[in-house]
């Protein structure tokens, strides 16, 4: 089970968006990466397309690895670590700091 799941509010612990903070947009499991609003943008040369007559240059979200990211507890105002719980026969993601199911 992952620790980190679409819509979830992350802080980045490590790389050069050290510190910011973001809703994940995308987990892809196999690879373990999440693609984070706001955070490792790039920009992309986009040729003219059918689809897209303008082309140009644009800014996207680029993935980065799981293991630099954590779940942010906004209780506790920081990254907290997660734990595995089973409440009410389902397995749930639990705050290791405040105990708040996230």
């Amino acid at each position: 089970m992952m620790r980190v799941k679409k819509d979830d509010t992350v802080v980045v612990i490590a790389g050069k968006d050290k510190g910011k903070k973001g809703r994940v947009l995308n987990v892809n499991p196999k690879t373990n990466k999440v693609v984070v609003e706001g955070v490792n943008v790039i920009t992309k040369h986009q040729k003219p397309t059918a689809m897209n007559q303008q082309g140009g240059i644009i800014n996207k979200e680029a993935a980065i690895h799981i293991s630099n990211v954590m779940p942010f507890d906004g209780e506790v105002g920081k990254g907290v670590r997660v734990r595995h719980e089973i409440q009410d026969g389902k397995k749930v993601r639990v705050s290791a700091k405040s105990g708040k199911v996230l």
